[in-house]
């Protein structure tokens, strides 16, 4: 963080003038993309209007700084003070991440933030995290992925097997046990793999972000629902040395303008999905919507992966024991509250 104190101003012989905090952030996602990345860019806008200048974010392109499979490590170090960031692409370090970003058959948004913000989950993510001194704010929810892009048909499971496949977080590991080779990747690295042909298949996102993307370049199968993807979750990470170097206003106007950002970007993919599937269906795209099969087998591989992963790793059997309470205690008010 680059700070010019009071003090040193006055060592220095200059007039002792209100200086601008500046926390250097890099992006998981490009900017370009709609809410996974232009919602880093106005939670940068939102902050320096909240603070009156005083505190300002310098958003930073994925890889400006330090490669993003590195920017947990960097971050942690101090190296980097900020980061727009899905928790997922900490997995390889924290087995538990991907409870913190998206489930597969998990909750919709009304659910996952109302367990974040209420239920633990950002407790329990605080405490999980604890010693890699990182302070965390969820900052952007997004609405439901689709399933994936291919290049043919996906009938059977066994239609999967031997695929290359990009795939984000939790959903990784069911592909890999209905014999997919499954890799995550960022976005930029993932439209590389496809141009390349180092990958077969791949999933980035929803309409919206697929068709500006261009995914329909590289394959015609659209396939939904994004089982694995129901919701996620896009975190603000701060070093929490430099977080704690904040003063009182402004650690008060990130959440703000975090909590800003979750209400904004909630509404918004919903209402912007119709017409870029349209359009995709327009150039030739055939959309598909798993057959019950296929769900089946997705559902059966996540329930083995569920019982791994919480027998290997005491934090990820905590979030996941936490996360399937309240949705349990939820389901009850679900049914008599909304209209089915």
């Amino acid at each position: 963080m680059k700070v010019l104190g009071t003090a040193l101003a006055a060592a220095l012989g200059f007039a002792t003038v209100a200086q601008a905090d500046t926390l250097i952030m890099q992006s998981i996602y490009p900017s370009t993309l709609p809410l996974l990345g232009d919602s880093g860019v106005r939670l940068t806008e939102q902050v320096s209007k909240l603070t009156g200048g005083e505190l300002e974010i310098e958003f930073n392109e994925p890889n400006a700084i330090v490669g993003g499979n590195e920017m947990w490590d960097a971050i942690s170090t101090g190296a980097v003070d900020a980061g727009w960031y899905s928790p997922g692409f900490a997995q390889g370090i924290i087995p538990s991440a991907g409870i913190f970003t998206a489930v597969p058959f998990g909750p919709d948004v009304r659910e996952y933030t109302a367990w974040w913000y209420f239920g633990g989950g950002k407790e329990l993510w605080a405490d999980i995290t604890s010693e890699y001194n990182i302070h965390t704010e969820l900052c952007t929810i997004l609405v439901p992925e689709a399933s994936g892009w291919f290049a043919k048909e996906i009938n059977t499971p066994e239609d999967l097997k031997g695929l290359k496949m990009r795939i984000f977080g939790l959903g990784a590991a069911v592909m890999q046990k209905l014999g997919v080779e499954a890799q995550s990747m960022p976005v930029a690295d993932t439209m590389t793999g496809l141009r390349l042909g180092t990958i077969d298949a791949a999933e980035i996102s929803f309409p919206l972000i697929d068709k500006q993307l261009g995914m329909n370049e590289h394959a015609s199968q659209y396939y939904f629902p994004g089982w694995h993807q129901q919701t996620s979750l896009i975190t603000f990470i701060i070093n929490q040395d430099a977080w704690d170097g904040l003063s009182d206003q402004q650690r008060f106007a990130i959440e703000t303008a975090c909590q800003a950002n979750v209400a904004m970007t909630s509404a918004r993919g919903e209402a912007e999905q119709l017409q870029p599937l349209a359009d995709l269906e327009a150039a030739g795209v055939t959309v598909h919507k798993w057959s019950p099969e296929m769900m089946d087998a997705f559902k059966g591989a996540w329930d083995e992966v569920v019982a791994e992963q919480t027998e290997a790793d005491p934090d990820f059997k905590r979030a996941w024991e936490s996360l399937s309470e309240f949705r349990e205690t939820y389901k009850k008010w679900a049914d008599i509250g909304y209209v089915q």
